[in-house]
């Protein structure tokens, strides 16, 4: 008979405890805790009131959310975005305002050998405050194109150099050092979110809120010029439709010689001028004839 894996008793407690919060509330964020300071994890919970952070095994985090995947749609592929030193944020708050306030409470810091890149690092094009000399082989060597201009080394073009989730190396921590690039984040790196089924990539919960509110405003614009185009009538169309139909068939009447309320006005004013025209013609140009004319025998 086989014999069965003892489970410590704490671990069947935590489990029990995160099943029963898991269901307390509407939104469940994961996040990854590895470069994150003991001291600023501590200033960070207690600003983050509504936040309630759990930090645990990997591996008692799988066994709840194994267990409560029925329970919570979703939960099956949040497991999907747990790495690195896992965290459970549970909150009732909107995920993007949960990852704006996470966002404003990081601060950079340089990068040291052996850490994993939080995100894509990028150094970009541009000039450095550096002379010519052994430096532009050791960037060619970290597969950073440079060259002199105007008696200074220049990145030539942007490079990733680390992608995210990958080792910095010890040559590539230290030139990152010297170009004053600092990417690591101390703060709590939130990877996805889960509310109401769907999944908040890390990706999304990031866009920019300015970015985000012009694009809606250039797609409002867009949709706009499409349905004023096309004669789509919608509640922001209809007055600029209806002004637009009135003055074309102001012209067309005008130019068929259509009488209507509306043109009779126009073709009355465009007849005296032409027979104004015609009368200066006829009696070249005559000022004192035309005056005659008017006043009468």
């Amino acid at each position: 008979m086989k014999k069965q894996a003892h489970i410590a008793a704490w671990k069947k407690k935590q489990v029990a405890e995160l099943l029963q919060l898991l269901q307390q509330y509407k939104v469940i964020g994961v996040a990854d805790m590895t470069n994150m300071p003991s001291p600023q994890l501590q200033k960070l919970r207690s600003t983050l009131k509504d936040v309630k952070i759990i930090m645990t095994k990997a591996r008692l985090i799988n066994i709840a959310f194994d267990m409560i995947q029925e329970k919570i749609e979703g939960i099956r592929e949040l497991k999907e975005h747990l790495k690195g030193m896992p965290a459970l944020l549970l909150t009732n708050n909107s995920p993007f305002k949960l990852a704006k306030t996470l966002n404003k409470s990081k601060s950079s810091a340089p990068a040291k050998t052996g850490q994993t890149a939080p995100n894509d690092i990028l150094v970009s094009a541009g000039p450095t405050p550096f002379a010519p000399g052994p430096i532009i082989g050791e960037l060619g060597a970290l597969g950073i194109k440079a060259g002199i201009v105007d008696g200074k080394v220049a990145i030539k073009e942007d490079k990733v150099v680390v992608k995210e989730g990958e080792t910095i190396s010890g040559p590539m921590a230290a030139m990152l050092t010297r170009l004053s690039i600092e990417p690591m984040e101390i703060g709590i790196n939130l990877l996805a979110t889960l509310e109401n089924g769907t999944i908040f990539t890390k990706t999304v919960l990031s866009v920019d809120e300015t970015i985000y509110i012009n694009n809606i405003k250039q797609a409002a614009v867009h949709a706009f010029n499409i349905a004023f185009v096309i004669s789509y009538p919608t509640k922001e169309t209809i007055k600029f439709l209806l002004e637009k139909a009135f003055r074309d068939a102001e012209a067309l009447a005008t130019s068929r010689k259509i009488l209507t309320s509306h043109s009779a006005k126009k073709m009355v004013s465009q007849a005296e001028v032409e027979a104004k025209f015609l009368t200066k013609k006829m009696h070249g140009y005559d000022p004192e004839y035309l005056k005659s004319s008017r006043e009468g025998p």
